[in-house]
C-alpha cells in the first residue's frame, strides 16, 4: 500500500531585524556573543570577526549620521545593509548546525540568540504495529487512503491462517488480549465505494 504523510515539527531560526539603528547593533553584538566559543558552531560561516567588524562600521556610521555629517546618511545606510546581509547569512549558518542536529535544534538556534519559530514538515508514514498502553496491547497503523474510506484488518500466527479483526473508518485499530511474546503478523486493505483493494504487506510485531 501507498505511504501517506505525518505531521512534524522543524524549529527554524528567525532573525527579528530591528528598525532602529542602534537596536540592530546591540542585536548583532548580541549574535556574536551568543555564538563566541559555542560549542554549537565551531566554523560560523560568515567569521564572527567580520560580523563585529561590520557592526562596528555600523556604529561609527550611525555616530557620523547622527552628528548630520555630510554623506554621513547615506553611508550608515549601506553599512546596515552590509551588517543584514551578514546576519541573514549567519542565520542560514545557523539553521544548517540545527537542520543536522534536529532533537537539539531549538535550543541551538536560540544560543545563538536568534528567535525559533516551529514549522510542519511532512515524513512519509508507513503500515506499522506498536506496542499499546498496557501488556498484550497492539496498535496498528497504516497510512490514509483517503476520506470515505473504511479499512479491513487480518492477523495471523503462521502467515498462512489469516483472521479477521473489525474493520473501521481510520487507518487504525487496537487489538488486545495477546500473550507476550507471541509473534503477530498483521495487514490491512482499504475499502471504497469502489470495492476493497489488494491487500498490502504484511509486518510481524512481537507481542509486548
Amino acid at each position: 500500500m501507498a505511504t501517506t504523510n505525518i505531521k512534524a515539527h522543524r524549529g527554524l531560526a528567525v532573525l527579528d531585524l530591528p528598525k532602529r539603528i542602534n537596536v540592530l547593533i546591540t542585536f548583532a553584538s548580541g549574535v556574536v556573543k551568543g555564538m563566541t566559543g559555542n560549542a554549537y558552531f565551531s566554523s560560523p560561516m560568515p567569521a564572527l570577526a567580520t560580523v563585529s567588524a561590520a557592526t562596528t562600521d555600523l556604529q561609527n556610521a550611525e555616530t557620523a549620521a547622527l552628528a548630520r555629517t555630510k554623506g554621513a546618511a547615506a553611508t550608515r545606510n549601506a553599512k546596515r545593509a552590509v551588517l543584514v546581509t551578514l546576519l541573514q547569512q549567519l542565520r542560514m549558518y545557523v539553521q544548517s548546525i540545527a537542520d543536522g542536529n534536529a532533537e537539539n535544534g531549538p535550543a541551538i538556534i536560540q544560543s545563538a540568540a536568534m528567535t525559533v519559530k516551529k514549522t510542519v514538515t511532512h515524513h512519509a508514514r508507513v503500515f506499522t504495529a506498536l506496542p499499546g498502553a498496557v501488556s498484550g496491547t497492539v496498535k496498528i497503523v497504516g497510512p490514509s487512503a483517503g476520506r470515505r474510506v473504511a479499512y479491513d484488518w487480518q492477523y495471523s500466527t503462521d502467515g498462512k491462517t489469516w483472521i479477521d479483526l473489525a474493520s473501521t473508518l481510520q487507518a487504525k485499530t487496537t487489538m488486545t488480549g495477546q500473550i507476550p511474546g507471541t509473534v503477530l503478523q498483521f495487514r490491512y486493505r482499504s475499502v471504497t465505494k469502489t470495492g476493497a483493494g489488494d491487500w498490502g504487506s504484511p509486518v510481524s510485531y512481537t507481542v509486548k
